[in-house]
């Protein structure tokens, strides 16, 4: 089970690092698309995620970005906790609680963000904090529970 949990806390990484990929490529999307006279309003938002024609190419970032975030990353978040359970890695459930609790709070802040704007930074550093919290989840596995300790035994003195 501690392999399981392994991979559910490498794979919650993962999925913060496809995030970034997805944000980036949808802005630069949209920044080329602006560049040729394209205009971002609010109505060209609006018929795009109401399933009218994406105004460019790489729209469906925004939504890849979207759904990730706030459905698959929550999942194998919610998989790390459940598995820590059975992983019997020391403070294994404090660390899995610790990823989910960020991964709440950057879907809360990925949602108000729509709201006020400089949640933006706060979600951007969550991300990393919860990418390094996740990456840590994993490779703290192989150093508490890697090569068993060798206790010294007290050494006899001949009398």
């Amino acid at each position: 089970m501690r392999g399981v949990y392994r991979v559910l806390a490498f794979l919650v990484a993962a999925e913060v690092a496809i995030q970034a990929s997805f944000i980036v490529w949808g802005d630069a999307g949209m920044g080329k698309w602006i560049e040729n006279g394209g205009v971002v309003d609010k109505a060209t938002m609006e018929s795009a995620f109401d399933g009218g024609d994406a105004p460019f190419a790489e729209f469906s970032a925004f939504m890849f970005h979207g759904m990730n975030g706030m459905m698959v990353i929550p999942s194998i978040a919610l998989l790390l906790v459940v598995s820590s359970f059975f992983a019997k890695v020391p403070r294994g459930i404090a660390f899995a609680f610790g990823v989910l609790g960020l991964v709440a709070l950057q879907v809360t802040l990925g949602l108000l963000g729509h709201s006020f704007s400089w949640l933006g930074a706060l979600h951007g550093i969550n991300a990393l904090a919860l990418f390094s919290t996740a990456a840590w989840t994993g490779l703290r596995v192989a150093r508490v529970t890697g090569a068993p300790r060798v206790e010294k035994q007290p050494e006899r003195v001949a009398v």
